[in-house]
């Protein structure tokens, strides 16, 4: 995955501008927002991406790292529930996954792997967006 560079960096450094450190009411998942800013990429964990895609934090950064776990284990249980991450990273705004085709293409086919079963599982709607998301993705080359 080429996407996968400056593992040792962090979102600070490479998604500038580096953010202002949270006001002091700030809520919980805000804190939790600006420290994961701090951490290099590669220290990052399933918990963690599944914040940050879920708060469209850095998405050119965060969705390789995300995609990289899913094509492993795409029902992965990142904090919530199994296929949390997945729900979190398909329901990326679809400019996100215009800079990273090839690796919507990639989740895609795994999605569409997935049993029946294991998707009748999922939350509700949950089947609707992973469908949605099949659609409007490039079929891999």
């Amino acid at each position: 995955m080429e996407h996968l560079l400056h593992l040792d960096r962090t979102l600070d450094e490479l998604d500038p501008p580096r953010w202002a450190p949270p006001a002091s009411d700030a809520t919980h998942l805000v804190r939790k927002v600006h420290e994961l800013r701090g951490v290099p990429l590669g220290e990052l964990g399933p918990a963690d991406l599944r914040t940050l895609v879920s708060q469209q934090v850095a998405l050119p950064y965060v969705l390789p790292l995300a995609v990289r776990l899913l094509l492993e284990e795409p029902l992965l249980d990142a904090y919530f529930y199994e296929g949390d991450l997945l729900l979190a990273t398909v329901n990326a705004p679809a400019a996100a996954w215009s800079l990273l085709s090839d690796l919507g293409a990639r989740l895609s086919t795994v999605i569409k792997e997935l049993p029946e079963a294991a998707v009748a599982g999922l939350p509700r709607g949950a089947a609707e967006d992973l469908a949605r998301f099949v659609a409007r993705s490039p079929s891999p080359d």
